[in-house]
């Protein structure tokens, strides 16, 4: 037999393995997997402290109407030392705004994502001194993920357009009212329209491949071809920790998912473009900041396998969009 028949063999046996493997982990998680995810909050984490009075008060409900402007949800995960700088800039930046629009209104909660340091004592200092009105804080018992944190903390937001927010700072909130802008053309000014607005840094990724290593720019081209592959065609960055929704979308797009780690940007800009929500990409300015826990090799290995399984998950049905959000 010859050397290139062998090849063809192996190529049709391993092509059949292949298939074989994905059929039976697609029964497993087709068995396995709820359709819908189940929302598992801890009793303590349904309530923030209000330094003010020591006593606990009850977060709201993202199903609640709205009662103010503007969420700003910040995800922190032992974020002591770059928080602080962060909620400078950002509620100079609002509080700025509130002098110059009386209509203006706001709050930002910080969501400690489980941390092991000091994050949870620096947000309640914050909170101290601009009161619970603006600033809350949910300590989340366990790590979840970033996606896990983003979406308590909007389950618990009453504005009615949500923000999501880095806690390294590293997306400027001079930047913010340009998404809005781009928001309230989406949705026409209606937060109970669907519509989302994410900053983006994709004009910088020439400058950005001339500052990395040849290794990390084909693991960022990697992902990237895998976004595109699997999960979202027509958004060039979905990774900015920048996003801004109405309360519509937020309802919609938090209550179906499922993936809390890394790769949940993808799964939320997924869900978002299957129920046919306007999205907006607008480029912001974007500075790296000392001290990511993201690692290039693992966290991006995590994210491409994550991909793989939302776009597989959705397929075979073991996750499921609500169809009557779907046009």
């Amino acid at each position: 037999m010859l050397v290139t028949e062998y090849v063809q063999l192996a190529l049709l046996f391993g092509s059949g393995f292949i298939f074989f493997l994905l059929i039976v982990t697609g029964i497993i998680l087709k068995i396995t997997t709820t359709p819908f995810p189940v929302i598992k909050r801890r009793k303590e984490e349904r309530y923030y402290r209000n330094p003010a009075t020591g006593e606990q008060e009850e977060f709201p409900s993202l199903q609640d109407e709205p009662t103010l402007e503007l969420s700003v949800i910040v995800p922190a995960f032992d974020e002591e030392k770059r928080l602080p700088k962060m909620l400078d800039e950002c509620f100079e930046y609002l509080e700025e705004r509130r002098k110059t629009d009386k209509a203006f209104s706001y709050e930002v909660i910080v969501v400690s994502d489980g941390s092991r340091d000091g994050t949870v004592d620096v947000a309640m200092k914050y909170c101290a001194k601009i009161g619970v009105d603006k600033m809350r804080v949910l300590a989340l018992v366990e790590n979840r993920g970033k996606g896990g944190a983003v979406r308590m903390g909007m389950l618990s937001a009453r504005g009615r357009n949500l923000l999501f927010a880095d806690a390294d700072g590293a997306t400027k909130f001079a930047d913010f009212g340009k998404v809005e802008v781009s928001l309230k053309k989406l949705s026409k000014g209606n937060h109970n329209q669907d519509a989302i607005s994410i900053g983006s840094r994709a004009h910088l990724e020439q400058e950005a491949t001339a500052q990395r290593t040849f290794f990390r720019t084909v693991l960022m081209h990697g992902f990237h071809f895998l976004v595109w592959t699997f999960a979202v065609k027509r958004i060039r960055d979905t990774q900015c920790g920048f996003k801004l929704l109405t309360r519509s979308a937020a309802r919609k797009v938090f209550a179906v998912m499922h993936v809390e780690r890394w790769a949940f940007d993808v799964e939320l800009l997924f869900i978002a473009q299957s129920y046919n929500i306007p999205i907006d990409e607008i480029a912001v300015n974007w500075t790296e900041i000392e001290g990511s826990k993201l690692t290039p090799f693992w966290s991006w290995l995590q994210m491409g396998r994550d991909l793989i399984f939302i776009w597989f998950r959705y397929a075979i049905g073991a996750w499921q969009l609500k169809r009557e959000h779907v046009n």
